[in-house]
């Protein structure tokens, strides 16, 4: 086994300590300084700690000796999200494992959750970005009671985990275990119902045809199967060391789901300050957690949202993280699973293949990982090399993960990757900063030169397309999407319509300040463009006509116009009247003015840099 971890790993995070020294330590300090004050409920007053128990049944005696660990539970569930559905009776579950280990537990409280899949390309969908932020204020609400000596957190779903984590860490005194729910199983594969999204988009396929292809994909409890955000979250809190080994990808409704949610409750209670293995998880998530997650990500093609999730992670636990680094980390860490829309395969595919156990270890035994963190499950990622399963009495055992893929056209060994690298690039030119994401392209639309035709919504784009306008070689700009301009939503319904051209036979690309999630697919999409064009980006100088150059294999992103004529423009506009009221938009002005640059993670939280 190779347990040197790879130069370039071991140069990036030296980069990140040196570069966040002075802000981790003083979170670090601000750690110590709570955790050193001992069980926080014994410093309540009467009134106070009688407030916290005055409804607690048979807990009442342990919550008021208040010797034993209690844990906080925070829950996302609303029973709209498939997803989510299920975490309705884990609080039940997780009661009564503590009681079984003489802790106790309470729902500290519920954070919202909702789901892009039902707002994308509706007026909600511009809060989305945002609902990180208000799920990390709504956690720190939940846990600012001072109860608690450890918290589970319940979510799954794309701003979800992020938000619960920001919050989390800003109690980083506090253990913290992520409990995943777990993906719907397998029905109509994600290439169909891809194929009659785009037969529907060309009017080849009814409504009544579309909506039977979706509710075939997405039918019952759990996460969606495509690999795009919220999956990508269940392998990050699994590489980050906050889930418990092998719980990512066990599906709802399965005995070894409920059995491993008991588990973590009884973990929860042994990792607390009132025993002798505490992890608080401001010390769990350092800067070599958050290399493993951003090599996890690369290695699994994992989504795009993650550029500005795990920077703002890492801001709340006092690192800066930046583009940069994801760009050098693409470069070494290589692409070992393809899952839709990297793929045909799902997620419980890539979970039969051998999953996360099998990723984890290719990737330690080739120096791609730092093994020496620690984690909510003990010291040493090598305790993520395994498999979970099913013990006599509904407890859980470990064997060890397989050696060999189960499937690999789902899931690759480091000596025999889908590609060398992680497919990820960071574009730098005049029209500024960008991300793309190679992993699903071919290689032959790395690099697109065209003319631009320059939008402002994403439904003038598929108005153009139906008018035959788009019918050609075409550089899709899309801009006035970023955080500051109207929250950033994600251009998801701009795939099916982009694919058909790029079918057609034509080169066509997208450059956009907004964002295309994890289900960007095969065409080259330069996303998260900053400065962003409602802050005088160099995208609003943009006009018709100007010819474009997305280019991932030399990391740029031009305008071939010339410089005098460029310096001379004045920025266009837009009436952005219209996404600031209606659907609760007009509550989320406070964000809008004060988030932070996409590559800086589009919050209002610490921004790094």
């Amino acid at each position: 086994m190779n347990t040197s971890v790879h130069p370039v790993i071991a140069e990036v995070t030296e980069r990140i300590r040196k570069r966040s020294a002075d802000r981790r330590a003083a979170y670090l300090a601000r750690i110590e300084a709570a955790c050193g004050r001992g069980p926080h409920r014994a410093t309540l007053s009467c009134g106070n700690l009688a407030h916290g128990f005055a409804a607690c049944g048979t807990d009442k005696a342990a919550l008021r000796g208040g010797v034993s660990p209690n844990l906080a539970i925070v829950n996302a569930y609303n029973d709209m999200l498939s997803a989510h559905q299920p975490l309705e009776r884990f609080p039940f579950l997780i009661k009564n494992a503590a009681r079984s280990v003489g802790a106790t537990a309470q729902v500290a409280g519920g954070v919202p959750a909702m789901c892009d899949g039902v707002t994308q390309g509706r007026a909600g969908m511009e809060l989305s970005l945002f609902s990180r932020e208000v799920i990390a204020l709504s956690t720190a609400v939940s846990l600012s009671h001072d109860m608690f000596d450890a918290a589970l957190y319940l979510g799954v779903c794309d701003k979800i985990v992020p938000g619960l984590l920001i919050g989390a860490l800003s109690f980083g005194h506090l253990p913290a275990i992520f409990v995943p729910a777990g993906p719907m199983t397998s029905s109509l594969p994600n290439d169909e119902k891809s194929r009659v999204r785009q037969r529907y988009a060309v009017g080849e396929a009814t409504r009544e045809e579309l909506l039977e292809a979706e509710a075939q994909s997405y039918h019952g409890p759990g996460t969606c199967t495509f690999y795009g955000t919220a999956n990508s979250n269940q392998m990050l809190m699994e590489l980050m060391g906050l889930h418990l080994p092998g719980s990512s990808f066990v599906n709802p409704d399965n005995p070894l789901r409920d059995a491993l949610t008991a588990q973590a409750a009884r973990r929860a209670a042994q990792i607390t300050a009132l025993g002798d293995d505490y992890r608080p998880v401001g010390r769990i998530i350092d800067e070599r957690a958050i290399v493993n997650g951003v090599v996890g990500l690369h290695a699994t093609g994992g989504s795009t949202n993650h550029l500005l999730h795990l920077i703002a992670i890492a801001a709340a636990a006092g690192i800066e993280l930046r583009l940069e680094d994801f760009d050098a980390l693409s470069s070494v860490v290589p692409l070992l699973a393809r899952v839709y829309p990297n793929g045909s395969p799902d997620v419980n595919h890539f979970h039969a293949a051998g999953g996360l156990g099998f990723l984890i270890g290719e990737l330690l035994d080739a120096g791609l990982l730092h093994g020496d963190v620690e984690t909510i499950a003990g010291p040493g990622l090598d305790r993520y090399r395994v498999e979970a399963r099913l013990a006599p009495e509904q407890q859980v055992e470990y064997v060890p993960a397989t050696g060999r893929s189960g499937d690999p056209t789902v899931l690759r060994p480091v000596a025999e990757p889908f590609r060398a690298d992680g497919g990820l690039r960071v574009l730098h030119g005049p029209l500024g900063t960008a991300a793309i994401k190679v992993s699903a392209v071919p290689e032959d639309r790395w690099t697109v030169e065209a003319p631009a035709r320059i939008f402002s919504d994403q439904s003038q784009v598929k108005a153009a397309f139906d008018r035959g306008e788009l019918d050609r070689d075409v550089i899709v700009v899309v801009r006035f999407q970023g955080p500051h301009a109207n929250g950033m939503p994600e251009l998801h319904q701009l795939t099916p319509t982009l694919s058909v051209l790029q079918k057609r036979g034509h080169r066509v690309a997208l450059v956009t300040d907004g964002r295309m999630s994890g289900a960007s697919g095969q065409v080259p999409a330069a996303i998260h463009v900053s400065p962003e064009a409602a802050v005088g980006g160099p995208l609003a100088k943009l006009r018709d006509g100007d010819v474009v150059r997305v280019d991932a294999r030399a990391g740029r992103l031009e305008v071939h116009v010339p410089q005098d004529e460029w310096e001379s423009r004045g920025n266009a506009t837009a009436d952005l009247t219209h996404s600031h009221f209606g659907m609760g938009r007009e509550l989320f002005a406070v964000f809008r003015n004060a988030a932070a640059p996409a590559d800086l993670g589009g919050g209002i939280f610490n921004p790094p840099g």
